[in-house]
């Protein structure tokens, strides 16, 4: 029980300054006497700033430090099979997350390109 609420601590101090970084997800609707309507290319220019948001500032950091602890696992095992198997697994499935959320970036990007839109949806 202890090791979940550390966790769960660990994480919320880890995800406060992210959280802080996601204002401006909303490119419209921020005026108070409502001038700044929003449309529908508002609603994509702000699934556009999401996925970036997401795989910046969430997907990479913790790929990153689940590849370090899968290495640490590895390395800590001292001969321990059980254990050196978990942080090879760690270690794949990590690559494997990376993989898709960048997998995605590319097919997303593929899609509009071919579209014709030429747009700067993309910058990371």
């Amino acid at each position: 029980m202890k090791k979940i609420i550390l966790s769960v601590i660990l994480l919320s101090l880890f995800f406060m300054p992210v959280m802080a970084n996601a204002q401006g997800l909303v490119p419209c609707g921020n005026s108070p006497d409502g001038s700044d309507a929003c449309t529908i290319n508002d609603f994509f220019i702000m699934l556009g700033r999401i996925f970036n948001f997401v795989l910046t500032w969430i997907v990479t950091p913790l790929a990153t430090l689940m590849l370090i602890i899968g290495g640490l696992m590895i390395l800590a095992s001292a001969g321990n099979p059980g254990l050196a198997g978990k942080g090879k697994q760690t270690l794949i499935w990590a690559i494997v997350g990376m993989a898709l959320a960048f997998g995605a970036w590319i097919i997303i990007n593929f899609i509009l390109g071919a579209l014709g839109y030429t747009g700067a949806w993309n910058i990371l």
